[in-house]
């Protein structure tokens, strides 16, 4: 009876049949309780409608869409998930009342070697032969389910792959791509992401882009690629990163405890501008790589940073002064032992506040004065020009000239 069920409609976007609530139906009517269909991380895919004997911990998985940690932990120390993960064998669960569960018998789903996910039946006590062949049969649909869903799902990632690395390179059709990809008419922000394990740099990425890509294409935020060892993300949002950091933080949640991810944000905006975005994730994820720790970087908080790591950048695609001003006094601290470039650039980065920048190098005012008259005879400063300041600021920021 359950093969029935598989030639389903497909869903509007096409990603495979769309009764796999119809599939949890038969087999909670053939097994005689309410049954949930959950993917490798306790998530709920499915279940069924039949509500009689529903405990308080079948209602909070409905409504949280997933297990509580609480039932979990208690599944974890009894071997469940162990056991799910070496038999096919149906296995009875004894109630927790204290965790408002009742008894359970559960099933792993599974296509060849690999889970895809378990069966579960709230039940009063074992299942008789009859009721455990019954939910044996319908885990072995329920993975043919799956098995189809994913080859649909495949397919659309594949377009929704090159749709994203057009609108990342840009296009004068984005805002008809934007539509395409089934995204708002509204400004986004493209996630960048890295991540692998000292063991592996290729499964935790390619771990993520599945964690990325899971669920029907509507029911997702976002849209992802896989480009390079790169997954990007174009998602809604406006001013606010929040939702951002929250994508990623739910991401990371679903990968292994000893994966590095680093992740870079970039700016709001509008789809033609989403190249912009793109660069300023890249840079973002660059300079969160370099960092041991800490949150995902933001280019809305660090774009001083990344302005001065372009800066650096485009140096060294030539060469820093070796003549001027900046490259004379540095030679001459060499030489001398003194502290005259330090007390330009803090000088300069005090604009001009003798005070403030005596404060930062911890001397007198009057050192300071001094320092600078020093400096005037030594080499042609002239600052009392915006732009010479403004360039010598630039020289110290981005490192020091060539000796």
């Amino acid at each position: 009876m359950y093969g029935l069920v598989l030639e389903g409609r497909e869903t509007e976007a096409g990603r495979g049949p769309s009764d796999l609530f119809t599939l949890a139906d038969s087999i909670a009517a053939g097994v005689g309780g309410p049954v949930t269909i959950e993917d490798q991380l306790s998530r709920v895919m499915a279940y069924s409608s039949v509500q009689h004997d529903t405990d308080a911990a079948r209602l909070d998985t409905i409504l949280g869409r997933r297990v509580p940690e609480r039932v979990r932990a208690l599944f974890d120390e009894r071997g469940v998930f162990s056991h799910l993960a070496m038999s096919d064998e149906p296995l009875h669960v004894t109630g927790a009342p204290e965790h408002g569960l009742q008894d359970r018998t559960v099933v792993a789903v599974r296509a060849g070697r690999e889970l895809l996910g378990s069966l579960w039946v709230t039940c009063d006590g074992p299942l008789d032969p009859v009721r455990t062949r019954v939910l044996a049969d319908g885990a072995h649909t329920v993975a043919l389910h799956l098995l189809r869903s994913r080859v649909s799902a495949d397919l659309e990632r594949q377009v929704e792959s090159e749709l994203v690395i057009e609108l990342l390179e840009g296009t004068p059709d984005a805002a008809a791509l934007i539509g395409k990809l089934g995204l708002p008419p509204r400004r986004h922000r493209v996630i960048a992401l890295q991540a692998h394990t000292a063991a592996e740099r290729n499964a935790a990425i390619l771990l993520a882009f599945e964690r990325a890509t899971t669920g029907f294409g509507w029911s997702r935020p976002g849209r992802t690629t896989l480009f390079g060892n790169t997954v990007y993300t174009v998602l809604p949002c406006d001013d606010d990163p929040a939702p951002a950091l929250n994508w990623l933080h739910e991401l990371a949640q679903g990968l292994p405890r000893h994966a590095s991810l680093a992740a870079g944000v970039g700016g709001p905006a509008e789809p033609g501008e989403i190249p912009a975005s793109r660069q300023e994730a890249d840079e973002s994820l660059a300079l969160h790589a370099t960092r041991a720790e800490g949150e995902p970087v933001c280019y809305d908080e660090a774009w001083d940073e990344i302005l001065l790591q372009r800066l650096r950048t485009a140096a060294t695609a030539g060469r820093m002064p070796s003549r001027g001003p900046i490259a004379h006094l540095a030679r001459h601290d060499d030489a001398h032992g003194t502290r005259l470039l330090s007390t330009l650039h803090a000088w300069l980065e005090a604009q001009g506040d003798l005070n403030v920048a005596a404060d930062h190098l911890d001397v007198h005012p009057n050192t300071v004065r001094n320092r600078l008259r020093k400096m005037s005879e030594l080499a042609d400063l002239r600052l009392d020009e915006p732009r010479k300041r403004l360039a010598m600021l630039i020289t110290l920021a981005i490192g020091e000239p060539e000796r």
